[in-house]
């Protein structure tokens, strides 16, 4: 995949991960992990070398995931994906200031669960309460809402490590006032 950007672009400006594994049938126990953590730092560091500076390495997450340190409340199945996505974000920012040394900033997009994705169908299946609970929390974001905080991620000009966040007003005051993390921008 780099032999073929740099042929075909020369360069990339941003590099959004956003694997996200482990509710699938049949995974083995390593599954998630591999995925969402060992993944994610293998082709950030692959593909660094073709970022320019003020380039931008976006990692995508969830609430669940980004404060599983702060919150026990997180869907039936759904901890050991919770805690590789967190793996792959505290991995992920371990390797800033190689970021920083050739000029490429890193951002966090969390959201909330996205209505019209995979992970709300699977959770519907494996632990529908607490897909109903996110929703009488308030609207879920759509696929759209969380696209465009991506996009800002990507290239607008914000504190490097920043993490932005996409829905659950409740759950991210609620984990503000235990961990200090900033509400939703």
């Amino acid at each position: 995949m780099d032999e073929e950007i740099s042929q075909t672009f020369g360069r990339l400006d941003t590099l959004v991960l956003n694997a996200s594994g482990g509710l699938e049938r049949d995974a083995d126990p390593g599954y998630a992990l591999r995925l969402n953590r060992d993944a994610q730092m293998k082709l950030a560091t692959a593909m660094l070398p073709l970022m320019p500076e003020g380039g931008r390495i976006v990692f995508v997450t969830s609430h669940q995931a980004h404060f599983i340190h702060e919150n026990d409340d997180v869907p039936t199945g759904y901890t050991p994906i919770a805690r590789s996505k967190r793996a792959g974000e505290d991995a992920l920012r371990a390797l800033m200031p190689e970021f920083r040394e050739r000029g490429v900033g890193f951002a966090v997009v969390s959201g909330d669960m996205i209505d019209g994705t995979i992970i709300v169908r699977l959770l519907e299946r494996r632990d529908p309460d607490s897909v109903e609970a996110r929703r009488a929390a308030g609207p879920l974001p759509t696929v759209e809402d969380f696209a465009r905080v991506i996009v800002r991620a990507g290239t607008e000009a914000a504190a490097d490590g920043h993490t932005y966040f996409v829905g659950g007003d409740d759950y991210l005051a609620a984990g503000s006032r235990r961990s200090g993390y900033p509400v939703r921008l």
